[in-house]
């Protein structure tokens, strides 16, 4: 026997379950609320009210709209979130004896073409960092920031996240990654000092313009720097440096993990530092590398072409 429910409530319950149980973001579960409400749009269409009136051939249909709709395309991976998604939804939905069979069981997302990260070279970064090298209290700032994120990988969420308690000993940074995971970091000695200089001279003035906050990262008026607002601190910097290309947070990320690997590190420990759940995910890095030694065999061995 099966709850009777309404399909609103169903999405309800299965946001509070996945906030709760899986500690996700904010904006990821944003994105879920928004991949179920055009779920509901495209079920009430079919005159579809409560969980017990979807069948295969409905989950099939909404899949169907999506690869086909002419006004509104999808990139293949909004398309698998948007599934993966509904997948997690059905299962819920049994899981919790609100339907007894998984309609969604048989449907599969698109397959996704690998992407390799992008990662630009250690001279490069090295461009973007020394681009922020003014002595005013932003600059100090901005280096802090682009420095940590480049020595340790964190991603720019966590970045702004941190606290200045979150600081252990000078060189190890605590970080609270997706589904609020702890992992502990070691800071390197350039980034340490750029911190160590934004906190003494320039976090202070900072601080006294706002509330009392615990934020390592401030802006001019004392709040915490958001998301945002370090994304165009990156942007800034990438244009001082006149690369020629585009930067994002991610960048960091990618090239940390990339810099590592090539200079001999362990993938299980690039996938510690990462927070990656799966050493799957941090083995992509490889290939990125390996891809750059086959450049270089290519270009310097005199039979390789």
């Amino acid at each position: 026997m099966t709850d009777q429910v309404s399909l609103t409530v169903a999405v309800d319950r299965f946001l509070r379950h996945v906030a709760i149980e899986r500690g996700l973001s904010a904006n990821t579960l944003q994105a879920y609320r928004r991949d179920l409400e055009s779920y509901s749009e495209s079920l009430a269409a079919r005159g579809i009210q409560t969980p017990e009136g979807i069948g295969p051939e409905d989950v099939a249909a909404f899949a169907h709209d999506l690869r086909t709709r002419p006004d509104r395309p999808l990139a293949a991976s909004s398309m698998a979130r948007m599934l993966s998604t509904v997948r997690g939804f059905h299962r819920f939905l049994v899981d919790e004896s609100l339907v007894t069979v998984d309609a969604a069981a048989e449907t599969k997302p698109p397959k996704l073409a690998m992407r390799l990260p992008k990662a630009i070279s250690i001279e490069q970064m090295e461009s973007v960092l020394n681009a922020v090298g003014g002595d005013d209290p932003q600059s100090l700032r901005d280096r802090a920031l682009l420095e940590l994120l480049y020595a340790t990988g964190a991603r720019v969420s966590e970045a702004v996240a941190l606290n200045v308690d979150d600081l252990v000993d000078g060189d190890i940074v605590r970080l609270f990654g997706k589904g609020s995971k702890q992992r502990i970091v070691p800071v390197g000695s350039f980034a340490r000092a750029a911190i160590d200089a934004y906190l003494v001279r320039a976090r202070p003035g900072f601080s006294v313009r706002g509330t009392a906050t615990p934020a390592l990262f401030l802006g001019a008026r004392g709040q915490r720097v958001s998301r945002q607002n370090a994304w165009l601190i990156i942007r800034a910097a990438a244009e001082k440096a006149k690369l020629g290309l585009e930067i994002s947070p991610h960048t960091f990320r990618h090239s940390f993990a990339t810099h590592l690997l090539a200079g001999g590190a362990d993938v299980r420990v690039v996938q510690e530092l990462l927070g990656h759940s799966s050493v799957a995910t941090t083995q992509i890095y490889t290939m990125v590398t390996a891809d750059t030694l086959r450049d270089m065999y290519t270009t310097a061995h005199p039979r390789a072409r």
